[in-house]
């Protein structure tokens, strides 16, 4: 291979890189997808700090419709979880459940901006939520200097947030029970 051609590869693999979408660059579900009245294990990926300053605190709120939250201890962090009432009862296996988990929150690392990791809960989608819909989970990612929100919600007359939006939450499409 010639130097030219050497460059030329190597550009276009540094361009490559440069124009990955920036969805990459958010706080994203592992698994985008999963049927209602079944189990779910949350996994939210943070590929980064904020502006490369490192993560010391991830907050998720939990939607209307996840009930029975059990979030995954991280070693080096703390727990917390805000409990209340939902807006109403929501079936979980069979039984009625009226309150629970409402958000998660770890606090700790730090993880370096240079760093991944992944945060973790399981739930239930209840039965009541809508199949072929989308449940979004707003994220507040807190870093030593600087808050990045992923929170960003579609508007009433779309089905997705704006796809020029910089602070998308996570969004998990709900399928038609199994």
């Amino acid at each position: 291979m010639s130097v030219f051609h050497a460059r030329a590869r190597a550009t276009a693999m540094l361009a490559a890189f440069i124009l990955v979408p920036s969805a990459y660059a958010h706080v994203t579900l592992q698994v985008k997808e999963a049927p209602v009245d079944s189990g779910y294990r949350a996994v939210f990926s943070v590929p980064h700090g904020c502006k490369g300053s490192a993560t010391t605190k991830i907050r998720i709120r939990v939607p209307e419709g996840v009930v029975g939250v059990k979030p995954q201890p991280k070693a080096g962090w703390s727990l917390e979880t805000v409990k209340g009432d939902y807006a109403k009862p929501h079936m979980r296996y069979g039984t009625e459940v009226s309150s629970g988990v409402k958000e998660v929150t770890w606090t700790g690392g730090p993880l370096l901006d240079e760093h991944y990791d992944e945060f973790v809960f399981v739930g239930y989608l209840s039965s009541e939520l809508p199949p072929n819909s989308t449940l979004y989970f707003p994220v507040v990612q807190e870093c030593e200097q600087g808050v990045e929100r992923w929170i960003d919600l579609p508007s009433a007359d779309k089905k997705a947030p704006d796809d020029h939006s910089d602070s998308p939450a996570p969004g998990l499409k709900l399928l038609p029970k199994r």
